[in-house]
């Protein structure tokens, strides 16, 4: 196994202080949103790993190698043939962990089948991969899962069209009433599709005027509307504040967690969180950013039906695995609370692993590895792991 370096990614919503604090290290003053591990091509782990058994016996550390490199020498060997079979020669997933101090972009992921059109259609029409108006960077999906390690707010999938008009009627802003009227009068799914369809297309003078006056009001009312005034703070007359309020607000606590799947509407507002997701890019902004909105793409791939935040809590084995189950083949994630003294819990599999420590300080064979640290672990190597400590499993499902 090999101890990871890893690279922080400075976008501008996240955290100054949470991941340095994590790691017991002194804030630079910048913001340091998410910290990569695994083998994405855009900020890949590394590892000292000899390339070879001359470097082996060479006295000095090896040089740090990527991890993609690493893989795509021995695929097989580093991921297991099953792994392979499935996915290709590539791990299938990436862990993060994501600290938020203002809130990403309101966004949502292609299914499969999607995310596999689009990407061959754009690359068809030779729309480069780095383009601002890409918006299929490769052709694979992106179900998440954000595990929270403080407390943790976010946006998860729309709520009821009667539940958002109440919300946004109370306000008392004049031109939010043809919305109201909207989701008062369709049903479900159309009056959803159309509201957002009007957000979204409405004169950005008008609608910037409207988020001033919704933001002010929902100030002024504070309890369940102040979300939406903090979110417009950051975002002043963006439309993506109204869009905001169609989504159910979700509050998680530490060792809660989310799944986000395909056209489910989403955003993170505040706090650090363990994220795991498949190895993709492919994002559909509806909102709340600078960045490129293709809104007739976005209204495609938006299931419009109001659904439940479905808050996870990990279901313990007897084993001391808390595994927290999604409906997704390329990821798996689980906690251990490995206590001093306790008998080492055993992690070998048939697939490669990345173990994050998250507190305490946690023994995985020879390497011990405090808060914010983590190691790789190739297909079937044998591992345990001691305590005490909490230690986050990323795997393939099984």
């Amino acid at each position: 196994m090999d101890r990871l370096s890893n690279t922080v990614r400075p976008y501008a919503w996240g955290s100054t202080t949470a991941i340095p604090a994590l790691l017991g290290i002194a804030p630079t003053g910048e913001p340091q949103a998410e910290m990569w591990m695994g083998a994405h091509p855009g900020a890949p782990s590394r590892i000292a790993r000899p390339k070879s058994a001359t470097e082996s016996a060479d006295a000095t550390t090896p040089a740090e190698r990527p991890l993609t490199d690493v893989i795509a020498a021995d695929p097989e060997g580093e991921l297991g043939a099953a792994t392979v079979a499935r996915f290709g020669p590539r791990l299938p997933f990436l862990l993060k962990l994501l600290a938020a101090a203002s809130p990403l972009s309101l966004q949502v992921h292609p299914d499969l089948d999607q995310a596999r059109k689009g990407y061959a259609d754009e690359e068809a029409q030779g729309v480069p991969i780095d383009a601002p108006h890409r918006t299929y960077k490769d052709a694979n999906h992106k179900p998440e899962l954000i595990c929270a390690l403080t407390a943790f707010d976010g946006l998860c999938g729309f709520r009821r069209p009667t539940e958002a008009a109440d919300a946004m009627e109370v306000l008392g802003v004049d031109s939010l009433k043809p919305y109201v009227d909207l989701l008062r009068a369709h049903p479900e799914e159309a009056a959803l599709r159309e509201v957002l369809t009007a957000i979204l297309g409405a004169d950005p003078a008008e609608m910037a005027d409207t988020v001033a006056e919704a933001a002010a009001a929902c100030e002024r009312l504070g309890g369940a509307h102040a979300p939406y005034a903090r979110i417009a703070h950051n975002y002043p007359g963006d439309p993506g504040v109204l869009a905001a309020m169609l989504l159910n607000y979700v509050q998680l606590q530490p060792g809660e967690a989310l799944f986000l799947g395909a056209g489910v509407p989403h955003a993170y507002l505040d706090g650090l969180g363990v994220e795991i997701m498949a190895n993709s890019d492919n994002v559909l902004r509806c909102g709340l950013t600078p960045k490129h909105i293709d809104v007739p793409e976005l209204l495609r791939i938006v299931r419009f039906e109001a659904t439940e935040p479905g808050v996870l809590r990990p279901e313990a084995s007897p084993s001391g695995e808390e595994r927290y189950e999604t409906p997704v083949d390329e990821f798996a994630l689980s906690r251990y609370t490995l206590a001093s003294g306790a008998a080492p819990a055993e992690l070998t599999a048939p697939t490669p692993q990345i173990l994050l420590c998250t507190a305490g300080t946690v023994r995985v064979g020879e390497i011990d590895l405090t808060p914010g640290q983590s190691v790789y672990v190739p297909a079937a190597e044998a591992v345990e792991a001691t305590g005490p400590g909490t230690l986050f499993r990323a795997t393939v499902a099984g």
